[in-house]
C-alpha cells in the first residue's frame, strides 16, 4: 500500500479549508484516510500562525513508514523543517508575456 500525505477539502463553497491527511494513494481526495495530521486554512493571511497547523510527531512517524508528501504538502513540511523544500516555479511559462509584448516593454523602458 503506497501512502500519501495530502490535502482533503473540508470547507464550504467559496470558503476553502483543508485537512492534511495520510491516505492510501488509491483513496479519493475527500474520502477515506488513515489519520489526520494537520490543517491548512488558505483564507488566513500568510503570516498568521493558524494558516498551517502540523502535528510534527505523527508526520515524522508516517514519513518513516514510507509516506510521500504531495507537492503542496511538501512545501508546508519544508517550511516547518520536516523535509526539503521542493523547487517551486511561481509564474507559469504559459502566462508570461509573449515576444512582441516583451519587445514593447523593453522599448518603453528604454524611452
Amino acid at each position: 500500500m503506497s501512502l500519501k500525505i495530502r490535502l482533503a477539502r473540508a470547507g464550504a463553497k467559496k470558503r476553502p479549508y483543508y485537512h492534511i491527511v495520510v491516505a492510501d494513494s488509491r483513496s479519493p481526495r475527500d474520502g477515506r484516510f488513515i489519520e489526520r495530521v494537520g490543517s491548512y486554512n488558505p483564507m488566513l493571511p500568510q503570516e498568521h500562525a493558524d494558516r498551517v497547523r502540523l502535528y510534527d510527531e505523527r508526520i515524522r512517524h508516517w514519513l518513516s513508514q514510507g509516506a510521500v508528501a504531495t507537492d503542496r504538502v511538501a512545501r508546508f513540511l519544508g517550511r516547518a523543517g520536516l523535509g526539503e523544500v521542493p523547487a517551486w516555479n511561481e509564474q507559469p511559462i504559459q502566462s508570461a508575456p509573449k515576444k512582441k509584448a516583451q519587445e514593447r516593454a523593453k522599448a518603453a523602458a528604454g524611452a
